[in-house]
């Protein structure tokens, strides 16, 4: 049974497996992002704190990519599919961050959905095709190839990280504040 908190995210298992605990947490702190967005326009998601120039935009369509990157390109190989296919990374590695402030709210968070939703699907590939200890499909330079549990325990990594980022610049906002 899953129990879903007061601002809707649902409960990481307290007694569940390994695969059940991880995508519990990776799921929760998507959820969280959810909510540190949830309901702001344009303005908002474009809004900085001190002397930083990130935003919950730019934020949105950094994990959109980070998900991608890491389920599609790393654990499978496949291509990214667009808009990051197009995108002229030596022209500007920072794209995703840049580019946010062109978009609007509801395209920012669509797209950061749909990435979501792919990455979800390919880690139930995966999980079938060698569970967590399925290797990426791309090793990296140095020649080591994360598994999928890595990959997992470093998506959390990275939304928590983020995921203080958006308590901030929120706060800054409209003074919505929480976990």
């Amino acid at each position: 049974m899953t129990i879903i908190d007061a601002q809707g995210r649902p409960e990481p298992p307290v007694d569940g497996d390994e695969t059940a605990t991880l995508l519990g947490f990776l799921d929760f702190h998507r959820a969280t992002l959810a909510w540190k967005v949830r309901g702001l326009d344009a303005g908002g998601l474009q809004k900085t704190v001190g002397a930083s120039a990130m935003t919950l935009g730019g934020m949105l369509k950094h994990l959109a990519l980070v998900e991608v990157s890491w389920f599609s390109g790393s654990l499978f190989d496949r291509p990214l599919g667009e808009p990051w296919d197009s995108v002229d990374w030596k022209a500007d590695r920072d794209w995703e961050w840049h580019s946010a402030a062109d978009d609007s709210a509801e395209a920012l968070v669509g797209l950061w959905e749909r990435e979501v939703e792919r990455a979800r699907a390919l880690t139930a590939e995966a999980l079938a095709d060698g569970g967590l200890d399925r290797p990426a499909a791309r090793a990296w330079a140095d020649g080591r190839t994360p598994s999928l549990r890595w990959i997992l325990v470093h998506m959390i990594e990275e939304y928590a990280r983020h995921n203080g980022h958006a308590d901030l610049i929120r706060e800054s906002i409209d003074g919505q504040t929480g976990e």
